[in-house]
């Protein structure tokens, strides 16, 4: 995708389609390019045929194709709406990159930081790092990861890539592997958890997830690593993704996660943060997957943070 005029006040703007775009529909890519419009607002410059392709009017229901040239009107909002990530956060972003190629970026994403703006949050690592790299460019979330939970985080940077990923995802190709630390010495060796799981929304508007028979399937495997006197070090694998995942099967278990203030043992917590840890103990450490021309298995470790290891340094082992 070649823009012909990148000013920073908002000007009509040319774009030229690439092959990458070509198939999409105006209104999605619009939706894509246009950072921070509304929906309402995209159908609206189609209607007005403010949006031209190739100098004609198009219905939001067009497909894109290679070299089509878009015309995208100046939009103000999205300007006055952006905020631009703190230099602090786009150098904790750049420090961040573990792998990159032509097509994705792997984050060892710190806590604390949300995967994307919203509900209040103004801004998360999607939206620095398009800041970091290109403003204009694609860049999508491959997954999500909860804002309190640190490790490797994909960002596709194509379509192409994106599909490829959620191809591989549907596919079960994927080798994603947690580090928890769990209250409790885990007894026996590993062992699957096969509970499924629901989303429910509390009155006072929070959400929380329950194992519930009528709930999504939802599989993970607990291993123990190392065993202290009252927690446990677990290697967890994911064979689905559902929300709060790992924290409810950990807590259907009698096993919960330290520092988890919604599914966890506020004693335990408090125990923990004698020793320093100020965060969820929930840390994704490594992720696999057949990638590349010749699918080659692409292996990536995200190191467990200081803050984290330097715990477990002061526990007494078993």
């Amino acid at each position: 995708m070649t823009d012909s005029n990148q000013s920073s006040s908002p000007k009509v703007r040319f774009v030229t389609v690439d092959a990458d775009r070509a198939g999409q529909r105006v209104d999605n890519y619009l939706l894509t390019f246009l950072k921070g419009a509304p929906k309402s607002l995209i159908y609206k410059i189609l209607r007005k045929g403010e949006v031209r392709v190739n100098k004609g009017r198009v219905k939001p229901t067009y497909r894109l194709e290679k070299d089509d040239v878009v015309r995208i009107p100046p939009i103000k909002l999205s300007e006055e709406k952006s905020i631009t990530p703190s230099t602090y956060v786009l150098d904790q972003i750049q420090q961040s990159i573990i792998y990159e190629d032509e097509g994705i970026v792997v984050l060892n994403k710190p806590s604390g930081l949300a995967v994307h703006g919203g509900s209040g949050i103004s801004y998360g690592v999607i939206e620095a790092i398009r800041s970091l790299k290109d403003k204009y460019g694609t860049y999508e979330l491959v997954h999500r990861l909860d804002r309190d939970t640190s490790g490797c985080l994909v960002v596709a940077k194509k379509r192409s890539a994106l599909r490829r990923m959620h191809e591989l995802m549907r596919e079960g190709q994927i080798n994603k592997v947690y580090l928890a630390l769990c209250k409790g010495v885990w007894e026996g060796r590993a062992r699957e958890v096969n509970a499924p799981l629901r989303k429910n929304t509390l009155s006072s508007g929070e959400r929380i997830v329950r194992v519930s028979a009528d709930g999504k399937d939802a599989r993970s495997r607990f291993t123990p690593k190392q065993r202290f006197v009252n927690a446990t070090l677990m290697e967890v694998k994911l064979y689905t993704g559902r929300t709060h995942q790992i924290r409810v099967h950990a807590q259907h278990e009698g096993h919960v996660i330290a520092g988890d203030s919604k599914y966890g043992d506020r004693e335990f917590s408090k125990a923990l943060k004698t020793l320093g840890l100020n965060r969820l103990f929930l840390h994704a450490h490594s992720l696999s997957f057949p990638w590349g021309d010749d699918g080659t298995m692409l292996n990536v470790v995200a190191p467990l943070p200081e803050e984290l290891s330097s715990v477990l340094n002061k526990l007494t082992k078993k």
